[in-house]
Parts: structure tokens; sequence; C-alpha cells
């Protein structure tokens, strides 16, 4: 994972905000490359989701809402996070990602470890008990440490536990909500009245604009309502890079069904739906898996829900939510708002309340993901025979941020700088291309391997004296072949969609 923040920081995909006054924790900028690579992702899931679709339709809603929809939708009084405090080291921590155990031995417990979540969360927590033991000089056989999270914890083992920053027990306090909407005011006064929230998510907007699009859309059940845009979360502890950060955007799309309608299986159709996506854009069907919640953990509106895994550095986590929502969003900002949110059945000629299968993704979690999926350092051979390190990015064509670098052989041979620039020209009409001519071959190859570029596209000599054709150099297998300018632009064509 250091690499890849690295070669993010590096290459200019990713900055920490406001870097030179020391940054934000959870909050980051995206550089000349991450803007590409996210804008394309966006792109990808707009084009693909929306306009190549004839039963959803998009929208853009607004960051701050009446604060009512957020009572109605049930973020005021319960959209928050178990909080737990040091009151030591003054900590704060997300009481489902502190993790606690027993230390056992001979079938006695003699003490308590903890850590945070990590990739090996029991193997940490069975090494602190090893530690624990022999520190102690206890004797006898250590039994394998039993995990739980902190709210799981008992009245009577909370002043047990150590805290993570201290050591020590006796500092942590018990779980408590913490409510995780940014708030704000609008207009000149202060007060309880000007109160609103920054959005934690981008859903809201959709159902709250539902009416809207239904009397101006044309539109026919099913069919959806999709939104890319930013949400913003009050997280206890950001981390893991841009996995959990405090500004972050989504990608959301209501489905809203008939209430008669086999919502089991148009709720497989998503899922099945979003895992092709993930597979067009480049990541490994290796890395991906499914996890389904337990109904007794499911929202009491929700009939399922089915969360999307991703293997990341830092262990498997959500990618992407596919839940059914059953009509409660809707009723909900019904009641509260004293306005039919119904759709008319021309079959039955009544006025009925639809229900909602639900896929949310974050812009940033995928941008990560193929950063993770795609990251490679290998040992190659240069022109001399010579071993290398070569790291590389195998980006998707769809997503990677420049599509073709355009290098002259020689800058110093007219010719050739000549007929480079021109298939510049041609090619940036249409697409994100780079113009190199510094350094060696060879190194111009590594410095666009490493920032995902598919292909290179090199104007020698046979190009100018010749036939006319270049020399594609393919980004993974580092092969090369001639090409002609015709069958570069279908290459893309084919590929870039």
């Amino acid at each position: 994972m250091d690499a890849i923040v690295s070669l993010a920081k590096r290459r200019g995909f990713i900055f920490q905000s406001s870097e030179i006054y020391g940054g934000l924790n959870g909050f980051f900028d995206y550089g000349p490359l991450g803007v590409e690579l996210k804008k394309n992702i966006r792109d990808c899931w707009w084009n693909d989701m929306v306009r190549r679709r004839d039963d959803v339709v998009g929208i853009e809603t607004s960051i701050i809402m009446h604060p009512k929809v957020w009572e109605a939708s049930g973020h005021v009084a319960g959209f928050s996070d178990p909080l737990v405090d040091c009151k030591v080291s003054k900590q704060r921590y997300r009481a489902d990602q502190l993790f606690f155990a027993p230390v056992i031995v001979e079938g006695k417990t003699v003490g308590y470890v903890s850590g945070l979540e990590s990739e090996n969360t029991v193997g940490d927590l069975q090494t602190a008990a090893e530690s624990f033991k022999r520190k102690k000089a206890i004797q006898g056989a250590l039994a394998p440490v039993a995990i739980r999270d902190m709210t799981e914890a008992t009245p009577e083992e909370i002043p047990l536990i150590p805290s993570p920053a201290t050591g020590e027990p006796g500092s942590l306090t018990a779980p408590r909500a913490f409510n995780m909407m940014f708030q704000t005011n609008v207009g000149a006064m202060t007060d309880a009245s000007s109160v609103a929230y920054l959005r934690p998510e981008t859903a809201q907007g959709m159902f709250v604009d539902f009416k809207n699009v239904v009397d101006t859309g044309r539109v026919k059940l099913p069919f959806g309502i999709a939104q890319i845009g930013k949400s913003f979360r009050n997280e206890i502890t950001p981390r893991n890079f841009i996995f959990r950060s405090r500004e972050f955007e989504q990608m959301e799309m209501e489905y809203f069904i008939h209430p008669d309608a086999d919502w089991l299986a148009c709720h497989e159709e998503w899922l099945k739906w979003c895992r092709d996506w993930l597979l067009s854009i480049g990541l490994p069907d290796t890395h991906l898996s499914l996890h389904e919640h337990p109904k007794a953990k499911l929202a009491f509106y929700s009939r399922r829900t089915v969360d999307i895994m991703f293997q990341y550095p830092f262990g498997v986590q959500e990618l992407w939510g596919i839940a059914a929502r059953s009509d409660y969003d809707l009723k909900q900002h019904q009641q509260f708002s004293g306005v039919p949110q119904t759709w008319f059945d021309e079959g039955t000629k009544q006025k009925v309340v639809p229900h909602v299968i639900e896929p949310a993704v974050g812009v940033d979690r995928i941008l990560l993901a193929v950063l993770c999926a795609g990251y490679a350092e290998e040992d190659v051979k240069d022109e001399k025979g010579n071993v290398e390190k070569r790291t590389v990015l195998r980006l998707s064509p769809r997503i990677a941020p420049v599509k073709v670098a355009i290098l002259p052989l020689l800058k110093n041979k007219e010719a050739l700088v000549v007929r480079a620039k021109e298939l510049h020209v041609k090619l940036k009409r249409r697409f994100a291309v780079f113009y190199d001519e510094a350094g060696a071959i060879g190194r111009r190859y590594r410095r666009q391997d490493e920032i995902g570029t598919p292909w290179c596209v090199t104007i020698d000599f046979e190009t100018i004296e010749k036939d006319g054709t270049f020399t594609l150099r393919e980004r993974d297998s580092m092969a090369q072949r001639r090409i002609t300018e015709a069958e570069l632009f279908t290459l893309l064509d084919e590929q870039v969609y």
C-alpha cells in the first residue's frame, strides 16, 4: 500500500489536501492524472448506466437541501457511528473498528489486549496476547484469541481493555452514538432555524425529485434515476488513504419497481450488472467477492443487501452495495412533506408507491481499487540487456488517464518531430494523448508504464522514409508491431468506449 500511495503522489494522481499547511485528515486533492482517471471512471459509469440504457435517466441535485429531508430519511436521528474515546490520549476510535480479546491461560482470563482493525486483526491480537503473557511472566498454555469489537464489550470488560494509544486499561469510554453529518447554517442568522447539513449521500436527492422526474420525464416502471455527486461524512477515523474519507464522490442509482414486481430477481440482475461493469473497467474477477448482509443486521426497511467486496492491500472491504430498500424512502418523504410520492398504474388504474433497488458505489473507492489491482513491479531487460526494475500500472484503456503517448524517436530530427506533432494534434481531438520527446526511448516507455498508458506510438525513420507506419508498443506485454494511422484510430475506437 505504501508503494501505491507513493506513486499516487509522485506521478500526480492524488495529493493530501492543504499539504503546505500540514494537511487535513480525511480530505484529498486529485492531481492532473488523478482527475483524468476519476473523470474517466465517472464517464464510463454514466455512459453505461444512463446513456446506453433506455430505462435510466440522470439528474443532479444540490449538496445542501431542506433540513427536513434528513429528518424524513432518518439521518438526523440515526446516521451515526459508535464512538469510543481514550480519556488519556484524547484519541477517538470507531467502536466497530477497535477490537479486543481476553488473554486466556489455562482456562483463566489474565488480562486483555486490543488493536485497530487491520488486514490480519486476529494474528495481530494473537501476537499481542503472546507478548502480554511474556511480559507478565505467566506460565501455562495460551488459548487462541477470540476477538470482538468494542460494540460487543460488556460494561464489566470496558475498564479492563487497554487503549491502543497508551497500552494501558482504564481509559476507554463506553461506545456512544456520533452523528456523522456536517452541520452548517444557511442565511445571515446563526440559530436553530438556519441549521442545514452537507448531504451524507446523494440518494435522498433522487427520492425528493422522484415526482418531478415522473411528471416531466415520460418514464414508466421499472425505471431508474442516477446521480453522480459529492457527499460528506464526518468520519471518526478516516483511514486507508482515500478508501474512507470525509469528502467523497458517489455514483448512485435508484431503480423504481412496481410493488408487485419480482424484487429479488431485479436485485440479482443489478448485482450481476454491477459486477460485470467492474470487470469491464479492468478489475480482476479474482479480487471480487460477494457479502450478503445477515437478516439480523439489515435495516428494518431493507429486504436484502449484498456488497461486492474487493481485495485491497489492507484487506477485503466493501466496494459496491446493492440494496433492496422497499418503499421506505418515498413513503417517509410523502409523510413528512405531505406531497404524494406515487406512480399511476395504467393497468389497475391505481396509484402505487414504488419499491427501490439501489446500487451505490464511491468513485474514490473504485479509483483506489484500480490503482491497487493495476500496480506491479517486475524485472525486465533494457535495450542493452541489463536487468532493471519496471513499475507498471495496468489500467484498462477505458479509464487510463492517457490513452496513447506519441514519441518521436529523436528530438533533433525535424522530420520525426513534425510528423509526431501532426499525429498528436489529430489524436487529441478525440482522445487524451501525451507528447514526449525528452530522453531515451526506453526511459520514455517506462514513464508511460508508470502512469498506466496502454500504448506508445514511436515515430521512427521507417515512418518518414518508407511506408508511413508507426511502431506501436503495448504496455503490458511490451510487444511492438507496425501500425498505420487508420489502424491506430480503429484500435482506439474499439478499446476506448
